[in-house]
């Protein structure tokens, strides 16, 4: 099995010892890190409400799979992570607008924090 990291200047570097992410099997499955809504270009986040984190959050999911020539179409399970309960209407509404058709499995927790004191993580798996 080989095993390929995933890196793009036009997606925020990792902030840990970590990889954006990890292509397996000749890059037909990928796995990325959680993401946050950091701005690649500042390397700060963004702030805002969570569906407008969560809107960063997928421009930067989308960086990293251009890297494989995948696109959202591709991804096949999430994982959300939000501080607040109270906002996964909002967040679900960002998010179901980058799957219009075929929405991947997903999962959705509450967590006490996340980093740089976000409102919203998204990791993926995506897979050609």
């Amino acid at each position: 099995m080989k095993k390929e990291i995933i890196k793009t200047e036009n997606a925020p570097a990792a902030i840990g010892p970590y990889s954006q992410g990890i292509a397996v099997g000749a890059s037909e499955i990928c796995y990325l890190s959680g993401q946050i809504a950091i701005d690649p270009e500042t390397g700060k986040p963004i702030g805002g409400n969570a569906a407008e984190q969560t809107k960063q959050i997928f421009k930067n999911i989308s960086a990293l799979l251009s890297e494989r020539s995948m696109k959202t179409e591709n991804i096949v399970k999430t994982t959300v992570f939000i501080t607040d309960m109270k906002d996964f209407a909002d967040v679900n509404a960002e998010y179901g607008k980058h799957f219009l058709t075929a929405p991947p499995a997903r999962s959705c927790v509450q967590v006490a924090a996340l980093p740089l004191n976000s409102a919203v993580e998204i990791e993926v798996i995506a897979c050609k």
